[in-house]
């Protein structure tokens, strides 16, 4: 993963709130006003801070090419290009022509950009030799559809060429409301975006593009902080808020007794990764219901877990002594497994329903305010009775039509997991890494949740603070040992410092 915390970045930490660009470029004039602001000392302010971003992050460049689009992200563009210019630096401009006339602001600062004796080359000019340095104003958050040739042919000739990029407020080609990505994008080194985060710099395909992500709000914090934010972005400096010291006194039973049920012939693994998810974010009590055969391997494997055959008469017995339930890892969609989710589905306390407990649920759908379910693109679709694709163009509005369809709260998987609930919540987890597509990973996340759940959470503290912990700890991995070869029992050796925050 990107290392999306801006430890070096001099404008500003990237804020937790995150903002719909749609509903952004509309409020824009709104919050100017309100602040007494015009449109154009807003452009100024932007691309002065995607300067200082270039400048100090490449401070040796001396040629930088500008490539200005036909809106407001062209008018960054013209700003970044003269003050570029006046601090001595070679600067190459091409900018797109249109028979429509340039936004006001925009056109302000194509003018100061000309009466400072900067050119304008036309789009389909000849790139010059020695180029160290793109600047991306190209498109901006408008996009719904993608780019057409001669914008796309840009993007490729920007995406082939050796200098780094810098994109204004978005790579151009990605969507800033979905993070699709519907033809050619810019892969920007980093990207500096504007006023407010916007969802798409954080999930979906964003997260291929964007590189380091800067924030600078324009000096619109008064108008912004003034509303809440209808979507939160997650990541582990929270966890502390989440995750408090136990008391001193604090008994197994006061942190909760779970349920894990699953592990049909020949998926042992699944359930027991699991149940030891379990234990090691912190549940006090672990039962693990599962095929007979699978027992005498648990136990070898965990012996803290309580390792019992799924029978109807111990599954009952259990209910009735369970805090928490999780059903679904290696569960399997035969008789065993269907007869079981249907007794569970009665069970009042909070529930985890994850891999084949979503398959049969797409089967026999139901609403259910107790239940979190943790669906990858594919459950998601089958679900929603869509496609993998509809659920990737918009990860946001599928999470939502998961939450409308089944109730309680969700977690749809993947680079920037979406979460929701039926209270209209909604977060983007900035947290994990493509070292974790490796089987196993949805099985810790689900005893992880299911985990901090029978330690008593709320339900959406739970939800988020699983999330993020299982990513965090993901990340870790990959920052001492690389991607490739993680393992999803692996994160059991670093959880501890994530599920424990408070420890130093």
């Amino acid at each position: 993963m990107m290392d999306h915390n801006l430890k070096n970045n001099d404008v500003s930490i990237i804020p937790h709130e995150v903002w719909p660009a749609d509903w952004l470029r509309g409020a824009e004039k709104e919050a100017a006003d309100a602040l007494g602001l015009t449109l154009y000392e807003l452009m100024q302010r932007a691309g002065e801070a995607a300067f200082r971003i270039a400048s100090t992050h490449y401070s040796d460049s001396s040629h930088w090419l500008v490539l200005c689009g036909h809106g407001n992200n062209g008018g960054d563009g013209y700003v970044v290009a003269r003050l570029a210019q006046g601090a001595g630096i070679s600067v190459t401009l091409l900018a797109l022509e249109s028979d429509k006339p340039l936004p006001e602001e925009a056109e302000s600062a194509r003018a100061a950009w000309l009466d400072a004796g900067g050119t304008i080359h036309s789009a389909g000019a000849p790139w010059p030799q020695g180029v160290d340095l793109i600047i991306d104003g190209l498109l901006g958050t408008g996009l719904n559809a993608a780019p057409r040739a001669p914008v796309a042919r840009l993007i490729d000739h920007i995406n082939q060429h050796p200098a780094p990029v810098v994109a204004l407020d978005v790579p151009s080609g990605l969507s800033a409301q979905t993070g699709a990505a519907p033809g050619a994008v810019v892969s920007a080194d980093h990207t500096v975006t504007f006023i407010a985060l916007k969802p798409g710099l954080l999930t979906g395909r964003g997260r291929d593009f964007t590189g380091q992500i800067h924030h600078h709000a324009l000096g619109l914090e008064p108008w912004l902080n003034a509303r809440r934010a209808p979507i939160m972005r997650y990541d582990a400096s929270q966890l502390a808020q989440w995750l408090k010291p136990r008391r001193a006194t604090a008994h197994k039973g006061d942190n909760g007794r779970l349920v894990v049920i699953g592990g049909d012939r020949g998926t042992a693994g699944a359930i027991r990764m699991t149940g030891e998810a379990a234990l090691r974010a912190g549940a006090g009590l672990v039962r693990v219901l599962t095929h007979k055969e699978n027992i005498a391997p648990l136990l070898s494997a965990r012996p803290e877990l309580m390792v019992h055959e799924l029978t109807p008469e111990r599954l009952s017995q259990s209910l009735e002594w369970a805090d928490v339930v999780a059903i679904g890892p290696g569960l399997g969609q035969g008789n065993w497994g269907k007869q079981a989710l249907q007794k569970v589905e009665n069970f009042r306390g909070p529930m985890v329903w994850d891999a084949d407990a979503l398959n049969l649920l797409a089967i026999n759908p139901d609403k259910r305010q107790n239940r979190i379910i943790t669906p990858h693109p594919g459950e998601a679709a089958r679900l929603l009775n869509s496609s993998v694709t509809q659920v990737e163009s918009d990860r946001l509005l599928a999470a939502q039509a998961l939450v409308k369809r089944y109730g309680g709260g969700v977690v749809l998987k993947g680079a920037g997991s979406v979460v929701a609930d039926e209270q209209g919540l909604a977060g983007i987890i900035d947290a994990g890494n493509p070292g974790m597509a490796s089987g196993g990973m949805g099985d810790v996340l689900t005893g992880i949740i299911a985990a901090l759940l029978a330690q008593k959470l709320p339900f959406w503290q739970a939800l988020c603070a699983g999330c993020v912990a299982h990513g965090a700890a993901a990340d870790e991995l990959a920052l001492r040992y690389g991607q490739r070869g993680m393992l999803a029992s692996d994160l059991f050796t670093v959880l501890y410092r994530f599920v424990n925050p408070d420890v130093k």
